[in-house]
């Protein structure tokens, strides 16, 4: 090689180093996957859609989030009948809200969800993943808090190996120390246990295990450290068997808090594949972090490639905010091209960030603020669509018309909004339009068509 290319070689190299990490706020980035807090995410795919299942942020809600989307990118929000904190309690349930679903596809052909509900794992059963969801267990817990009393009975996962048979997964620490993690197998009911329970708990296991295979080889990846910090991270460990014993791999943690890139404790995932590329589903902490007040720990979805090779060891993952999946639609549908204006409370959350296609930034309005978005020319529209900060909160919402900015007609308003996207018929044709929400309500996006 000549003296030029090693100086053209080593330039680059420098340069690389020297690169600013990615933009936690630029536009359009696919990361998070989301717009709210979610966290202890699912997926599966069917009919040729896609289902999110999560936990609502913060710490559960007597629901679960349901996302549902056809091209990975543009998702519509929703809450299953089943489970909720009211239909999935018992009286050892404790206080804690629905969390940390695992939906699967059994060898009988139908669906099965393993939720923690309390401190308790129950199982629900549907014909598709659309639903509808239905307990499968005589309305008692599959997995009581007495089972094991000195650790979480939560964060169940369930595993189906190539010839069908299912085993189930669960285990979490109390106080924030280190849990234990147990694993049975399933009849082909999915709700009864085939035999024993016995405890597989590898090194530095705290909750959210998870089992793939890789070869001929079982590999449980899993969560350790604290969520509310900036410790949680996922790590593996490799066995021979769905029962271990598991050895921690190489390179464990593959998934670790990046400050550089603003990731904050990444963790409690799930992995799926596209074709044969694998990829991990997870949470972390909503940006700007960390946050003072009531709802410190919000959490969102991210996506990122995953190397599993067939010796059962992972590669690290670099953690992104601009994720691009395969499989996936490069980017999200959007509106028509505006110019948004409004106060805010802050230059982090400016009136911009409500069209910028990133579900990591938000506009929140300063006291009496209006959201203005300017279409450049008379135009007519059909719609608009909004993604308000929390998707099961209700809010009152307003929308303007005018053709010059000084004039003005109300042509929607819907008291009570809930959901994702909140979808407003308009129906006029305008250059500007102004949006009204309540005081202090953020709004990830809205969109105009």
């Amino acid at each position: 090689m000549s003296k030029a290319i090693l100086l053209m070689v080593a330039a680059g190299l420098l340069a690389a180093a020297d690169a600013p990490a990615p933009r936690w706020d630029a536009a359009g980035d696919g990361n998070p996957l989301l717009p709210g807090y979610f966290a202890d995410p699912s997926i599966v795919r069917d009919g040729g859609k896609w289902y999110l299942y999560a936990t609502i942020d913060p710490w559960g809600d007597d629901r679960l989030a349901m996302w549902t989307s056809a091209n990975g990118r543009d998702w519509s929000f929703s809450t299953p009948a089943w489970p909720t904190k009211a239909a999935a309690t018992s009286p050892t349930s404790g206080d804690s809200k629905v969390w940390a679903p695992s939906v699967v596809k059994a060898k009988n052909g139908r669906w099965y969800m393993y939720v923690s509900v309390g401190s308790e794992v129950w199982v629900g059963s549907a014909p598709s993943p659309a639903g509808p969801w239905a307990d499968a267990n005589g309305g008692k817990p599959l997995i009581a808090k007495d089972f094991a009393p000195a650790y979480h009975m939560i964060d169940a996962e369930a595993f189906v190996d190539d010839d069908g048979t299912a085993y189930l997964y669960w285990g979490s620490g109390l106080n924030w120390t280190n849990g234990h993690c147990f694993v049975v197998k399933l009849k082909p009911d999915m709700v009864s246990f085939d035999g024993e329970p016995k405890d597989v708990t590898p090194a530095n296991y705290f909750e959210g295990p998870f089992l793939v295979k890789a070869g001929r080889h079982y590999v449980l990846i899993y969560s350790d450290g604290k969520t509310t910090e900036d410790t949680y991270k996922v790590r593996y460990a490799i066995g021979d068997t769905p029962f271990g014993p598991f050895r921690e791999g190489p390179d464990s943690p593959i998934l670790s808090t990046d400050k550089a890139r603003q990731v904050f404790s990444p963790g409690h995932h799930a992995i799926f594949r596209v074709g044969q590329q694998p990829y991990i589903l997870y949470h972390r902490h909503s940006l700007p972090w960390p946050r003072a007040g009531d709802d410190a720990t919000l959490r969102q979805i991210a996506v990122d490639p995953l190397t599993i090779r067939e010796d059962g060891t992972i590669a690290k993952v670099t953690p992104s905010h601009g994720s691009a999946v395969a499989g996936f639609a490069p980017r999200r549908t959007r509106g028509v091209p505006v110019t948004l204006k409004g106060a805010s409370t802050d230059a982090v959350h400016g009136a911009d960030r409500a069209g910028d296609d990133n579900y990591a930034t938000l506009w929140r309005p300063a006291p009496g603020a209006a959201l203005v978005a300017d279409l450049g020319k008379m135009r007519p529209l059909r719609e608009a669509q909004l993604r308000m900060e929390y998707t099961n909160r209700a809010y009152d919402l307003a929308i303007e018309a005018s053709a010059d900015g000084t004039h003005w007609r109300s042509v929607a308003s819907m008291p009570g909004a809930s959901g994702s996207p909140i979808v407003l018929p308009l129906n006029v044709s305008a250059r500007y339009l102004r949006l009204r929400v309540p005081a202090g309500a953020g709004v990830w996006e809205w969109q105009l068509y």
